[in-house]
């Protein structure tokens, strides 16, 4: 599954946006000239191998490790199963700390990747949509990181990947879901883009439907010696904390805690992202 850059964590500078000024009046590119992609476009062979490389900051031991600490915590002695594995970011590490994991992932191509990393027999990966594939056995926790549920580009397929989360917990298992606060409160009037990172190699931007929910994530990237920009664009469907608790109560699952980040701070009304978790009853 695609995983969007993070939305959720705005690091624009605040010298002069070169990107355009997208508004009511001037509206971004219709899809003919700059189309968004879906998940399985998005990740061919090409993206899926440089991926790691890519995310290199989101693999740090300053983020991957409260990470890994949250989610050993709450797999305690139980297997747990990661939506959207992609290349093992999270999967491959955690299950060095001795926590079994199995995982769903939609691109053949990421799981190639995570499969050069670890065999099957150590982290078994089935292939499929992470809202309706099942795999045998219960699991003390099951989680999905990195806004991806926002790759589910309708309510109804948000709703069934809790239903399918709820699924493979055992009695007392955990969902945990990393996603981004909307933010929505940076959008200037008529405004809607939000630029997310200006960097000498990098430029991202976010347009909103807000009558959809949709997001659309722009990126233009520079690519090799000669300077020149790869542009690409995806689709996500943000959703709104509130909601997903009531998809969690859909699903029979309960809020037991939200938190800031994965070290467990305050969420806040000024949060840029929330860490949940919801519990299946005994």
């Amino acid at each position: 599954m695609t995983r969007p850059r993070p939305w959720v964590r705005p690091r624009c500078s605040l010298r002069p946006f070169i990107a355009p000024v997208y508004c009511v009046d001037n509206p971004p590119p219709p899809p003919a000239e700059w189309p968004p992609v879906t998940s399985g476009e998005l990740w061919d062979r090409a993206s899926a191998e440089r991926y790691d490389a890519e995310e290199t900051e989101m693999s740090s031991a300053d983020v991957l490790g409260p990470t890994l600490d949250f989610l050993a915590e709450l797999a305690g002695e139980g297997r747990a199963l990661e939506f959207a594995v992609g290349t093992g970011r999270v999967a491959v590490p955690l299950r060095e700390r001795g926590v079994p994991v199995a995982g769903i992932e939609f691109s053949a191509h990421m799981a190639a990747v995570l499969r050069r990393k670890v065999d099957e027999e150590t982290l078994p990966v089935t292939l499929g949509d992470m809202a309706t594939t099942v795999v045998p056995g219960e699991f003390s926790l099951v989680y999905l990181v990195y806004n991806t549920i926002s790759n589910l580009l309708t309510q109804d397929e948000q709703v069934e990947c809790f239903r399918n989360a709820a699924r493979h917990l055992a009695p007392g298992g955990r969902f945990v879901i990393e996603l981004g606060v909307p933010p929505l409160r940076l959008l200037p009037p008529t405004q809607v883009a939000v630029p997310f990172d200006v960097s000498a190699h990098h430029i991202g931007f976010d347009t909103f439907d807000l009558v959809e929910q949709i997001l659309v994530s722009h990126h233009l990237t520079r690519d090799g010696e000669d300077g020149r920009y790869r542009r690409s664009a995806s689709r996500h469907r943000y959703a709104w904390p509130a909601e997903l608790d009531l998809m969690a109560r859909i699903a029979g699952l309960d809020l037991e805690r939200r938190v800031a980040d994965w070290t467990g701070a305050p969420f806040t009304d000024d949060s840029a992202k929330h860490i949940s978790v919801w519990r299946k009853p005994l």
